[in-house]
């Protein structure tokens, strides 16, 4: 099921809001390297890096954390995943280009709509050496589904999981359900060993315990406070990977640009714009970006100032989208017309590409004239708010700059606003406790969602969601988002969620303000790896080699 409870939603909103807006020092400021921003119009967004002509023996990655754990079970974190993704498997994967296939589920059939059969993939052997079996999926998946895991909310549509023959595991659903199998590409679908597993106990996914996993890598350590390291697993069923070892170590900020800058490191996914603008024009360093689900957003509170979506629609159309990208992200973020980035396009990506380019009127990256004289009129028959309009953030680059340029969107269009800055812990709090953001209008907020597919996304527009701020209610957008959720037919699907986009962005339940894609600081010695979100749950590091043979 897509609707995720309210734990694992706000961890989405938080795990993006570090991914996006986590470098407001020093040690990421553009003027460090005297780099002039990218025009956001003219950046490439790319799913892979140039094929790998020859293996490397050892690469040093840096993470912006350590781990709490390996166990995404428990612990879901970014970190975590990075490394892990190497070294465990999922019945299905998420490719670069963000599309998905089965992978330890060799074959999957759909007797009916509701019903999901798959079979397990045979030949492939964990990291210990024993067989993958269907017990093992089977126990996987059970666990993964327990009200005290994670992935627990993506099992809410699931009446029943059996195993229906040595090589079997079937799954039965209330409702169809379009997305499970995107669910199956992401944590929900990592088979484990259920035997490591058990005899681990609560011990398992920390220091000192190994991974009962089937990946290309295995886990060779992890010294706590130091490092993890990753080495090519001798048994692996599938091919070789190129890079014989990773050594995981973590760094922020300054720590983590001046690593890279001295060859200390040879790479790191950057989990903020910023970060890859002061690495640019650096020699020995390559920078590749791709799409991503995650964007910068406004999300605007039923408090008063923005109630009234003419009001939103105004604000949407006065706000200097590309002024936001350069100056507050170096020009690494693109002015964007939905809530969702393009690395959700998984399926029916022209289709996709149309509908955003419709609404590209509605979210301009530079008002104009006419945008700002209807924007105007929305204001004058709306009303303006007699209160000046509170404006949620905290002290980071990328959110300051936000924070500032819709308040000046505000101003020039007739409405009072203020800005009110919090501390990083207490803005983290807006996301989920509705006291915390009780004296705010609107959040300079981010997002992204886990799975390539759109409507990923909607649910958070229903009229029940947790997300849903605002108070906005339309019973045919309700109706739409499930019919969509339910819909098996890609193209059925995309034409709903085109719909559903419209009906949403229309009404302004949030406001979109741009796309953030991943990006790759990677050593010009090396190349081949996604550039794309896939980096999350594609082992990444198994086509990561030398760039000349």
């Amino acid at each position: 099921m897509t609707k995720r409870n309210a734990r694992t939603a706000v961890t989405a909103g938080l795990v993006a809001a570090g991914l996006i807006t986590a470098a407001g020092c020093s040690g990421a400021d553009t003027a460090a390297t005297g780099a002039a921003p990218v025009d956001a119009a003219s950046l490439k967004l790319t799913p892979t890096t140039p094929a790998a002509h020859g293996p490397v023996g050892k690469v040093n990655w840096l993470l912006e954390d350590e781990p709490d754990s390996l166990d995404l079970d428990t612990q879901g974190s970014s970190a975590g995943r990075v490394v892990l993704t190497n070294v465990c498997e999922r019945l299905y994967q998420l490719q670069p280009d963000m599309t998905v296939r089965p992978l330890l589920a060799e074959k999957a059939a759909t007797p009916d709509d509701r019903t999901l059969v798959l079979t397990v993939r045979d030949g492939v052997t964990f990291h210990d050496g024993t067989p993958l079996t269907a017990d093992d999926v089977l126990w996987s998946l059970q666990r993964h589904a327990d009200p005290d895991m994670e992935q627990s909310d993506e099992f809410g549509n699931v009446t029943s999981m059996k195993k229906t023959g040595a090589a079997e595991v079937t799954i039965r659903f209330k409702t169809p359900d379009a997305l499970f199998t995107k669910a199956l590409a992401g944590d929900a679908g990592i088979v484990w060993n259920k035997e490591q597993v058990e005899k681990a106990g609560r011990d398992f996914g920390t220091p000192g315990q190994g991974d009962a996993c089937s990946g290309p890598y295995e886990l060779a350590g992890w010294k706590s406070g130091d490092s993890i390291t990753i080495r090519a697993h001798d048994g692996y069923w599938g091919d070789k990977p190129l890079t014989e070892e990773v050594v995981f170590r973590w760094a922020s900020d300054s720590a983590l640009v001046n690593a890279l800058k001295t060859g200390a490191a040879d790479g790191t996914y950057a989990e903020s714009p910023n970060t890859a603008s002061a690495l640019r024009g650096i020699e020995g360093l390559s920078q590749y970006y791709g799409p991503s689900t995650a964007t910068l957003d406004l999300i605007p509170t039923d408090r008063g100032g923005l109630k009234d979506p003419r009001i939103r629609r105004a604000l949407s159309l006065s706000l200097d989208r590309a002024g936001i990208a350069k100056s507050g992200y170096g020009g690494l973020v693109e002015p964007w017309a939905t809530p969702v980035g393009s690395g959700s396009w998984g399926y029916e990506k022209d289709t996709f590409a149309a509908a955003q380019k419709e609404l590209d009127a509605a979210a301009p990256a530079a008002p104009d004239a006419d945008d700002l004289a209807e924007a105007r009129k929305l204001v004058e028959e709306a009303g303006a708010p007699t209160d000046p309009v509170v404006i949620g953030t905290d002290s980071s680059q990328g959110r300051t700059v936000v924070a500032n340029a819709v308040r000046a969107a505000l101003q020039r269009i007739g409405i009072k606003a203020a800005v009110k800055t919090v501390p990083t812990a207490q803005f983290e709090e807006f996301y989920s406790d509705p006291q915390a953001r009780a004296g705010i209008d609107v959040l300079a907020g981010d997002w992204y969602i886990s799975k390539a597919d759109p409507m990923g996304f909607y649910d958070n527009g229903l009229s029940d969601s947790s997300n849903n701020w605002v108070g906005f209610e339309d019973a045919d957008y309700d109706r739409k988002v499930r019919q969509a959720l339910s819909t098996l037919d890609d193209a059925e699907r995309a034409a709903l969620a085109v719909d559903v986009q419209r009906r949403f962005t229309e009404a302004a339940v949030w406001i979109p303000v741009a796309q953030v894609p991943t990006a790759l600081v990677l050593s010009t010695r090396l190349t081949g790896a996604p550039a794309s979100q896939a980096y999350l749950y594609y082992p990444w590091a198994a086509d990561l080699g030398a760039k000349k043979g």
